[in-house]
């Protein structure tokens, strides 16, 4: 069976940066699945999968545009320390949920100032040219459920049973 939409695809991956830098791997971990066309994966590294069988081996270089998108300079902004209430040790690095036009954004803290704190919400490889080393472990059919959640269910299992909130 090859990789295809609103089909499941699984696969063993190790992510690098140009510089060559292990990004990220799922080398002893369970393979990672996804619905083919459900946007699971990055559309880069999709397309190149599709029509992939069991026992495939690739390397896939993923542009931004691909990948994780453009670094957006709109998306970095320079926020009141007063909004920060009830955090006494905000430090670079650390991560926060901010309220957008479209609903919930993760941001992350690029910079400290003495009244201000500066946060980015672009994704942390926005910008980048990845390469994605991948090995097809298994292909099958979608479950109904599958598809019109948009993600895989683990072990079969219904995610409505476990209180998930792609049921409500």
């Amino acid at each position: 069976m090859q990789i295809a939409e609103n089909l499941v695809g699984f696969i063993h991956y190790t992510l690098k940066n140009e510089e060559g830098e292990v990004l990220d791997s799922s080398q002893g971990q369970e393979p990672l699945p996804f619905v083919c066309g459900a946007n699971n994966i990055v559309p880069g590294l999709e397309k190149a999968l599709i029509g992939k069988t069991v026992g495939d081996k690739l390397d896939v270089v993923v542009t931004p545009e691909e990948g994780y998108g453009d670094v957006r300079e709109e998306l970095v902004q320079n926020v009141d320390r007063a909004n920060f209430q009830g955090i006494d040790d905000i430090q670079v690095g650390m991560q926060f949920m901010a309220e957008a036009p479209w609903g919930q954004q993760p941001v992350t803290v690029i910079a400290i100032e003495e009244d201000s704190v500066v946060l980015d919400g672009n994704h942390p490889l926005a910008g980048q040219t990845l390469t994605f080393s991948v090995e097809v472990t298994n292909v099958r059919e979608a479950t109904e459920e599958e598809l019109s959640h948009g993600h895989v269910h683990e072990s079969g299992e219904s995610c409505c049973d476990s209180g998930d909130s792609c049921c409500d």
